[in-house]
């Protein structure tokens, strides 16, 4: 594309998610921004059957865990399947060149599948090359734990810190991993840190799953027996007595600069303190369904008026990165939800909460980060109804193409 001249192209269907939808309409481009967007402009490039949209925004993965994919067991419970995950990372290390390849692949894939922005969680910082590699945008969480609190300024201390905020196209930021796993003093500390980087973004896995809210609330189960087995118990630290929402709240750590991810143990109450602090809930349906933690209640969180994002989780506990399909797995947890919302959540929603305003919607000055979905023939003949119910209903990558950018060439193996 010229970094001067305008290139336009029309479409059937254009969804600029800020506004609604367009029948016969075009995005004109220029450099790496968006122009306009408008009714179909004469003698543009016309896509044809097509629904032109912003590109998605998978707002959690654990790129790093790619290498798992088919190798943990699920089952019965989500501890179980931690153990088996534990067990699998530390019994042989992998290799940091195939843990990098196969995180490149999936990371390919998933680009292929119609997503531009990531929200990507890291233990050793793998991925940030990967992601500047494909010419991808996403924030890095950067993910400490650490259960005793005499420990947390030291894990700070010796973590990278925050880096390529506000603007940078591939940022790094510290996460807590999950209140089973973080101290009070480091939950504190990340606080801190961040408060010192403008803008930047958090994450942490929050009420995933049931015996997350028992360990939180009365210091008992497998969490506190597994912390103990692999010799991190902390004895000064004392049961909250309450859920780890009000938990995490309580300690400074639930904003609307934070990416709760999972949300699936929330009670109306929790979901009233999530819409009070401004967090932005990441659910990813199908991970849960597959380790065995519920469904979150996700009809509440959008009549609460919840931001809701998307993530896939891991090839751990996915079968892809495939962001439609998250979409197809929401809709038949809530079928009262409106597709739109649905399609804000991929999109706009997921791109404010990782701090790219500019991702997410068609508009002008917005990036030129745009896919086209083949529509099937009798799809869109007269409104948009149809249109958004098809694209929630679990594109396959064969029917996505990306308009601009061109995807940058895969980086061999």
């Amino acid at each position: 594309m010229s970094s001067h001249v305008p290139e336009t192209v029309v479409a059937d269907w254009v969804l600029p998610i800020d506004a609604p939808p367009i029948r016969r309409g075009s995005v004109a481009a220029a450099g790496d921004r968006i122009v306009s967007v408008g009714p179909a402009a004469a003698g543009a490039d016309d896509l044809g059957h097509v629904a032109l949209l912003p590109a998605l925004v998978n707002a959690h993965t654990h790129l790093e865990l790619s290498h798992l994919h088919g190798l943990v067991p699920f089952g019965p419970t989500f501890v179980h399947w931690v153990r088996a995950q534990l067990a699998l990372r530390r019994g042989t290390p992998a290799d940091p060149q195939e843990v990098a390849a196969t995180a490149r692949r999936t990371l390919a894939d998933a680009v292929a599948s119609g997503t531009g922005l990531f929200g990507d969680v890291s233990n050793d910082l793998t991925t940030p090359r990967l992601f500047r590699e494909a010419t991808v945008r996403a924030v890095v969480f950067h993910e400490l734990l650490g259960f005793r609190g005499a420990d947390a300024d030291a894990r700070i201390a010796a973590a990278p810190g925050w880096s390529g905020w506000p603007s940078d196209a591939v940022r790094v930021s510290l996460a807590p991993h999950a209140p089973y796993s973080v101290s009070p003093a480091l939950f504190r500390g990340i606080r801190r840190s961040r408060d010192a980087a403008p803008g930047a973004r958090t994450t942490v896995h929050l009420a995933e799953s049931p015996e997350e809210v028992e360990f939180i609330r009365d210091g008992t189960g497998p969490w506190r027996t597994m912390l103990e087995d692999f010799g991190v118990w902390d004895p000064t630290w004392h049961p909250a007595g309450c859920s780890p929402v009000q938990y995490v709240a309580s300690l400074g750590l639930l904003d609307a600069q934070v990416l709760a991810v999972h949300g699936v143990q929330c009670s109306p109450a929790d979901v009233g303190r999530l819409q009070a602090s401004g967090a932005t809930i990441v659910t990813c349906p199908r991970s849960n369904r597959l380790v065995g933690v519920g469904e979150a209640p996700l009809a509440a969180f959008y009549a609460a008026g919840v931001p809701v994002a998307i993530g896939t989780d891991s090839m751990a506990s996915a079968p892809d990165l495939n962001l439609f399909q998250e979409l197809a797995a929401m809709r038949t947890i809530a079928p009262g939800l409106a597709p739109r919302a649905l399609l804000e959540s991929a999109t706009r929603v997921g791109a404010d909460a990782l701090g790219y305003p500019d991702m997410g919607r068609l508009v002008a000055g917005a990036a030129a980060a745009v896919i086209a979905v083949q529509l099937p023939a009798g799809i869109g003949g007269r409104t948009a109804d149809d249109v958004e119910e098809y694209l929630v209903s679990g594109i396959t990558p064969d029917r996505v193409q990306w308009v601009w950018p061109a995807p940058a060439p895969a980086h061999p193996a």
